[in-house]
């Protein structure tokens, strides 16, 4: 049978329709025709996942897939966790409502701790507001999923963007200024442990000197009548794994990045994070003030739950796959190694295998 796709739009109950008349929530729903028992719903931060690599495979193996977008599809500098829970529960509730018994939770790259978020506040809300905003009455209504996978996912976006980003950084109306004792791509290789011990304390001193810019940037603001601004985050293609590949090592190609040579794509500007406003920065960047941290919600996980990771992925490392097996809450876990670079297109096969792996884990618990 031939894999169909429909469209599915949908109101948000924290978000009115465009005026140009597109509804917030939308998505692709894959499936066969047929009626189907166990469904994927897989949702991004910002990235677009309609269309997304794995929804074709698992729909020709029986599962729907419903690849779904909030309003925060490529809109990421406005991002309010609260908000993109209660728009991925429209998604979960329309899978119900086709009579879906088996609902998959994929978080992929960006998106694991995503959607970890949505199961552990669907167990209860524990989101507190980061800048004084009221929280929505329907983040206490989201509806629970029965299983979750992680698949070549961040830890969280504060733990990505701090790993990631170039503390050498002495000026951040500059990208260009830089302190040379912390220049990560002037180093010796291997790198040796001192330096990098002390350049990852440089990575979260700079995050927190952000964080304490955006909270007295926000009170002078407020006091001025005025609730936002936007800025950019320079620099954040400096994770000293990108570099060193003998740090947490892999079948990683070395000195590479999502972006190619990563001493060349640090100085571009098309990095994560790039733009922000003060508080989008607290409800996703800041490692003091954000909940887009995975530890905090896969620990509250009781659903079966399965770590996939990618051998050669250049971005996600596997001590990060093994930190969130760890932090999972969830008695029935797995953590599989599997080959490929981040997104399976190589080697050949690489995709399929990952369904394979999938579908088998779900066979195995009846679903």
């Amino acid at each position: 049978m031939r894999v169909q796709r429909t469209f599915v739009s949908s109101a948000s109950p924290v978000t009115p329709v465009n005026g140009a008349g597109f509804a917030p929530c939308q998505g692709l729903w894959h499936h066969l025709g047929a009626p189907v028992k166990t469904a994927f719903i897989a949702t991004h931060y910002n990235v677009d996942f309609t269309e997304h690599y794995l929804a074709p495979l698992l729909a020709a193996r029986g599962y729907g897939f419903l690849g779904w977008n909030t309003k925060y599809r490529g809109a990421e500098a406005f991002f309010r966790l609260d908000h993109a829970l209660c728009e991925i529960a429209v998604g979960v509730r329309w899978l119900r409502e086709q009579g879906v018994e088996n609902i998959v939770l994929l978080g992929n790259s960006g998106g694991g701790s995503l959607m970890a978020a949505y199961e552990s506040q669907a167990q209860g809300v524990t989101l507190r507001s980061v800048a004084g905003e009221r929280l929505p009455e329907a983040l206490g209504a989201l509806p629970g999923a029965d299983f979750y996978i992680s698949l070549n996912a961040h830890g969280g976006r504060p733990e990505v963007l701090t790993a990631w980003s170039d503390p050498s950084v002495i000026d951040e109306r500059d990208p260009f200024a830089r302190d040379p004792a912390l220049d990560l791509f002037t180093q010796a290789l291997p790198l040796a442990p001192a330096f990098v011990a002390r350049y990852r304390a440089a990575q979260e001193a700079r995050n927190h000197r952000i964080t304490a810019w955006a909270r007295s940037r926000l009170e002078t603001l407020a006091a001025a009548g005025h609730r936002d601004e936007a800025f950019l985050f320079h620099r954040a293609w400096a994770d000293p794994r990108m570099w060193d590949s003998t740090l947490d090592p892999s079948d990683r190609a070395p000195q590479q990045c999502y972006a190619g040579d990563p001493s060349r794509a640090n100085f571009t500007p098309f990095n994560v994070g790039l733009t922000c406003t003060l508080r989008s920065w607290l409800a996703m960047w800041s490692l003091e003030a954000s909940e887009c941290q995975g530890a905090l919600h896969l620990a509250r996980l009781r659903i079966p739950a399965l770590v996939l990771q990618s051998t050669a992925d250049t971005g996600v490392f596997p001590s990060d796959a093994q930190a969130i097996y760890g932090a999972l809450g969830s008695e029935d876990k797995a953590l599989v190694m599997i080959p490929g670079d981040h997104y399976l297109t190589e080697p050949a096969g690489a995709r399929d295998g990952a369904a394979d792996h999938i579908d088998r884990w779900l066979k195995e618990r009846g679903a």
